[in-house]
């Protein structure tokens, strides 16, 4: 499975309106040209539109003929982000895509009582990923927003990856809770969390998913691993979501991946109005619009 299938299932979801924060960015621009190309949505670009124009004009000049393209001034980042924000709080936009603005000042708009995209549920990010040489879609969750997860905020955390690989396909994802080791360990608290899960799986108070760990990362995705080291699973060496303890473990093994693997990346924040593609401004073109696929195929999710 390729992250082109975001894309191909994504084309089946008509009036996706997108709006984006502080658009005067290239990258941006290159993956909203790529998406209207592809008849993905349409934009509503806030941020500064003397210097969007500028680029534009410089760079994608097809783009500023497109009626599917709306550029909104806002004074400053802050602004844009809010306006930004707003839009998909009034359902003028289906999807919130950050620009060349930081990811705090984006978050404090998305958090804001009034306008904001708060459900009550935590916000999570989920990453998913095409290895080369790697058989399917993986996806990492959470690599940006939890900190030091407890095992309700890793409950919802699940919930939110398993609504978004549900979207893209994996009707019925195995869910692996990473740790250092495959066994219970009252010493490590990840090992802990991780049986409780499972157990809670069982139960039924997780649902639309599998779970089981703990595991180590090698036998959470390779079968020959974990037939090594004797471990009788449905999710070992099986798993489409890694759910890791902290978000050093889930930063490291995201740019692990794209770094050292060359592994294609696309990701949202789950858990909000809406969905958000809150990509980092040193994320290619390419990624954004992965990323903003993901996004549009989990709006009806």
């Amino acid at each position: 499975m390729k992250l082109q299938s975001l894309i191909d299932r994504a084309i089946q979801f008509p009036s996706i309106t997108v709006a984006v924060a502080a658009a005067e960015d290239e990258d941006v621009l290159e993956a909203v040209q790529e998406a209207l190309r592809r008849r993905l949505s349409r934009f509503l670009l806030y941020g500064d539109k003397e210097k969007i124009i500028e680029i534009i004009n410089a760079k994608f000049p097809h783009l500023i003929n497109k009626g599917d393209v709306q550029i909104i001034h806002a004074l400053t980042n802050q602004e844009a982000a809010e306006k930004a924000v707003k839009a998909v709080h009034l359902n003028e936009a289906n999807v919130l895509m950050k620009g060349n603005v930081q990811t705090a000042v984006i978050l404090k708009a998305i958090l804001n009582k009034e306008y904001g995209l708060r459900t009550g549920n935590i916000l999570s990010h989920v990453a998913v990923f095409e290895i080369p040489d790697f058989e399917r879609l993986l996806f990492i969750t959470d690599a940006a927003m939890n900190l030091y997860p407890d095992l309700g905020q890793k409950v919802q955390i699940i919930e939110n990856a398993v609504a978004i690989a549900r979207s893209v396909g994996v009707n019925w994802p195995t869910v692996a809770p990473i740790a250092a080791v495959e066994v219970v360990n009252p010493s490590m608290q990840a090992t802990l969390d991780a049986a409780a899960l499972s157990q809670m799986n069982r139960r039924e108070q997780i649902t639309n998913c599998l779970i089981d760990g703990p595991l180590a990362l090698d036998n959470a995705v390779s079968s020959l691993s974990a037939e090594q080291k004797g471990i009788k699973s449905e999710v070992a060496g099986r798993a489409d979501i890694l759910l890791v303890p902290t978000i050093e473990v889930g930063n490291a093994l995201y740019k692990s991946l794209t770094y050292f693997a060359k592994a294609k990346v696309g990701g949202v924040i789950a858990g909000a109005k809406a969905p958000i593609v809150l990509t980092s401004r040193a994320d290619s073109a390419e990624s954004k619009l992965y990323s903003l696929a993901l996004a549009i195929c989990s709006t009806k999710h």
